[in-house]
């Protein structure tokens, strides 16, 4: 991994063949890091395979908690919540209540998946293997953290509980480096465009957030390209997006989702749709060629 780039690939835990493509690549040392989603009927076996392949791995990714309110199992009455109803809450009568229950969650969360993740520390360092993490690693399903009800919810979970954070992602997004490649601008959803501008918008509490605990800031990238990250078109845009993550200070986090679900394991806590559209899209193996090749680009394994 070099210092200033980040190839990150997101759920694992989410079905056990997501979780086991991600081992492929993490096998190939091709990820620095991942994220781990521990609300679904596949995260305990999803786990116990990789505590059984990290003495093959040839370092142990950074793994970062990834926050899921819009699917999965919850103890709580009112979630799993979508997005939009996610967002409807922070401005409703209901937005109290909502945000107890939030708090709960996520504390559960939270502390289910660290849990995991810091036997997954122990094992790589009684079998010798790399790892480097010290802290908690956060970030969320479909960036839902950025929500204002949520991220405040969020922010008192950490402060309360006095979590040692040493990363929180940040799906800021530069888009110049989009636009100066005007052959590739038809291939950009209008969808992830307006979703690239939403998250900028509320990109500046989490920089404020880091500011204040003395966490290195980023760049994502992975909106734009959100369900199809393909090599050829990063190929294009690489230069553009490292130099400007350079200029501005950032690391980079270059965001894949290289895991497939198969249609079997389709569970009741997943939303059918999301799960048709991009959990089981064959889009996701070109993202796990993209994971598999970008060491051109790069420099790394």
């Amino acid at each position: 991994m070099k210092a200033e780039l980040d190839i990150h690939a997101d759920d694992f835990g989410y079905s056990l063949h997501t979780s086991e493509d991600l081992i492929e690549c993490m096998k190939e040392g091709k990820l620095d890091s991942i994220s781990i989603i521990c609300n679904t009927s596949h995260f305990e076996k999803s786990m116990d395979l990789l505590y059984e392949q990290i003495p093959a791995l040839p370092f142990l990714p950074l793994m970062s908690i990834h926050l899921d309110l819009p699917e999965g199992e919850s103890e709580s009455r009112i979630l799993p919540m979508s997005w939009v109803s996610l967002f409807a809450s922070s401005y409703s009568f209901k937005r109290k209540a909502v945000k107890t229950e939030l708090k709960k969650e996520l504390k559960r969360q939270i502390d289910k998946a660290q849990c995991a993740i810091d036997k997954c520390i122990m094992i790589a360092k009684d079998k010798h293997i790399e790892c480097h993490q010290k802290g908690i690693r956060l970030d969320s399903h479909v960036h839902t953290h950025l929500i204002p009800i949520v991220w405040e919810s969020l922010i008192e979970v950490i402060d309360e509980e006095g979590y040692d954070i040493e990363y929180i992602r940040n799906p800021k997004e530069p888009l110049i480096p989009f636009l100066k490649h005007t052959s590739l601008l038809s291939s950009y959803g209008v969808a992830n465009l307006i979703k690239n501008r939403i998250l900028m918008f509320y990109s500046g509490k989490v920089d404020k957030f880091c500011d204040e605990k003395k966490i290195a800031k980023m760049y994502m990238w992975g909106l734009t390209m959100s369900g199809h990250m393909d090599y050829d078109r990063i190929e294009k845009i690489y230069p553009d997006m490292m130099a400007k993550a350079k200029k501005d200070g950032r690391k980079l986090e270059i965001l894949f989702h290289p895991g497939r679900a198969l249609a079997d394991e389709y569970g009741n806590e997943m939303n059918r749709e999301y799960f048709a559209d991009f959990n089981s899209s064959r889009n996701r193996e070109i993202e796990k060629k993209a994971v598999k090749e970008i060491n051109k680009l790069t420099g790394g394994i």
